[in-house]
């Protein structure tokens, strides 16, 4: 059987968090140990300078999170590719041909990039790359020819941008050289985790995340500080299930849901207070989170073998992506010499 080809990835601003587990990263690996797929595994360095060029500080000392948090959460760099954006050149020479497939109203109706413009308070100064990088994800995918792009449901505007460009690029040049991927959205309910504080988005710019490289009693505190029901007092007062960030989180984590449901009928009636809640919770997150801290740890004692793997992983990465782009040079015929 022929194995499907994955691109998949993050922004390295920070540590991961455990939305991004549930909604991403728990996917990857059972799809790497599946066998059924190649997996490509991209820490994307030049899309997050695109709102932090003033900070590349920040970027270089995320790259190392991010591959730390691969890691630890079963990513393995025998079965899955894991590389970096910016060390593969063939990326922006594939995005500069693409850019002239698109047109900048195009960009600006793209949904996600709205949101997010909107959400960094952009206002008139958007940089330019920030309002690109649609088309710079699409030279991501296409690069690997990837048909599997597992991503939440915010991005499948990206998705579909980048099934347009294929679209356009073969049509253009009447070739079949580009693969139009396929987004791979998480179970639904999944797609996105609420924040501690009971907003809509976890977010590490709102501080409302748990890490998955929290210690435990970070991570306890932060289960005990968590959003419930405003208007469940007292333990006697009935409380309200929906909207309580508590009850969100052992939907997603607890394997118990008997258990869970036994919890909701007693809250829901009154006579359960927030902490017991909370407390089950904090156990239930303890048993997901505690194994990929300890392999986190291990990790993180050899930091120039997580740079060797990183290098390995991307020298791999660039003898796929200059295939594809000799495949697209010869297509648009500026294959001179």
């Amino acid at each position: 059987m022929t194995k499907k080809t994955v691109l998949t990835g993050d922004r390295p601003t920070g540590k991961l968090h455990i939305g991004h587990y549930i909604g991403s990263l728990k996917n990857r690996v059972k799809m790497q140990d599946s066998g059924d797929y190649d997996i490509n595994v991209m820490i994307a360095d030049m899309q997050a300078l695109t709102d932090n060029a003033r900070n590349p500080e920040k970027i270089r000392n995320s790259l190392v999170e991010v591959a730390l948090d691969y890691l630890a959460v079963g990513l393995d760099p025998n079965k899955s590719t894991i590389f970096v954006q910016s060390q593969i050149p063939a990326l922006n020479e594939l995005t500069m041909y693409y850019l002239d497939l698109v047109s900048v109203a195009r960009l600006e109706r793209n949904p996600t990039v709205k949101a997010e413009i909107k959400q960094k308070e952009f206002g008139q100064s958007i940089p330019s790359g920030f309002l690109i990088y649609p088309v710079s994800q699409a030279a991501d995918i296409t690069a690997f020819k990837a048909d599997t792009v597992p991503v939440g449901d915010d991005q499948e505007p990206m998705i579909e941008q980048t099934r347009e460009i294929v679209r356009s690029f073969n049509h253009t040049y009447d070739v079949d050289v580009l693969v139009e991927p396929e987004g791979v959205f998480p179970p639904k309910g999944q797609g996105r985790l609420p924040g501690l504080d009971g907003n809509a988005k976890m977010s590490k710019s709102l501080g409302n995340c748990i890490y998955l490289s929290d210690s435990e009693d970070e991570v306890q505190r932060k289960v005990m500080s968590m959003y419930t029901d405003p208007n469940h007092i007292r333990v006697e007062d009935p409380g309200q299930i929906e909207g309580n960030t508590v009850f969100t989180y052992l939907d997603v984590f607890a394997k118990d849901k008997s258990e869970v449901d036994v919890l909701k009928a007693q809250y829901q009636a009154g006579g359960l207070g927030d902490v017991k809640v909370k407390r089950y919770l904090n156990e239930v997150l303890q048993a997901e989170l505690g194994p990929i801290r300890k392999r986190r740890e291990e990790f993180a004692k050899d930091i120039p073998a997580v740079y060797d793997m990183l290098k390995a992983g991307s020298q791999k990465a660039n003898v796929v992506a200059n295939q594809t782009l000799d495949e697209v040079r010869k297509a648009i015929g500026v294959n001179y010499f």
